[in-house]
């Protein structure tokens, strides 16, 4: 064999080398984003399940649950389980959650998901998870959630919700608010006020899901439910049950 059939030979198998450690890099990158998308959607499918259960366990005892009426008025509802408040002087708190809304045809839109957080100052000590459940009942209040950002008692008004059957949703002055909220901590379940709190979109996740953003999904895309993970469905379905 010549020199030049050598050197040639040599060439091309450094150029399959490079190649392949090309493609091998690449699989493992791609294996490597597989595994993380699969992880965040597992994330996302617990995220709204347990979203849906903290309704369902609110709705349960009707004394002292959201009345049916709100929920039937309401153009969107969000639910943040186990928001975590702490405070040593200054107070914080923040969590996750999702938010679903009346769609033209009645039905309720798949879960966009949203994280909630925000300040505050005062003589105050400790921590506590509380779930946290908004109505968000006007035209006003929907817009306030399609921004990058809304901020409850600032760019949209905000009131502790009524609990109960013997709420009157007819006269009661909250219903000029865009957003009626309430808390559970410790099994209790009351109004909240809210003033303060901020809510974003996590379109990181919201990308990995449905590959639209929050404002897309809220603002009625169409997306196939059925084929989305049973967790993501349920809180939907779950809604539309309770605010038909």
């Amino acid at each position: 064999m010549s020199r030049l059939s050598i050197r040639v030979a040599c060439l091309w198998l450094i150029v399959a080398v490079c190649f392949s450690t090309v493609i091998q890099a690449q699989t493992r990158e791609r294996a490597r984003a597989q595994r993380a998308n699969a992880k965040q959607l597992n994330e996302a499918a617990e995220r709204a399940s347990h979203a849906a259960r903290v309704l369902d366990e609110i709705m349960a005892v009707p004394d002292k649950a959201i009345p049916r009426e709100l929920l039937e008025r309401a153009q969107a509802i969000a639910v943040f389980p186990d928001v975590l408040r702490a405070a040593f002087v200054f107070g914080g708190r923040g969590g996750k959650g999702v938010i679903s809304r009346r769609l033209a045809n009645g039905k309720w839109s798949a879960p966009a998901f949203f994280a909630l957080g925000g300040g505050s100052f005062g003589a105050q000590i400790g921590a506590s998870k509380t779930d946290l459940v908004l109505l968000i009942m006007n035209d006003a209040g929907l817009q306030g959630l399609l921004q990058d950002k809304v901020t409850l008692g600032g760019d949209v008004s905000v009131a502790a919700g009524p609990v109960g059957r013997s709420a009157s949703a007819s006269t009661n002055v909250t219903l000029d608010a865009g957003i009626l909220s309430y808390s559970r901590s410790k099994g209790a379940f009351i109004g909240a006020a809210l003033e303060g709190a901020v809510i974003n979109p996590d379109n990181d996740l919201n990308q990995v899901v449905y590959g639209l953003k929050a404002k897309e999904i809220l603002s009625g895309m169409q997306i196939d439910m059925s084929r989305l993970p049973r967790g993501l469905q349920l809180f939907a379905q779950t809604a539309a049950r309770y605010a038909r």
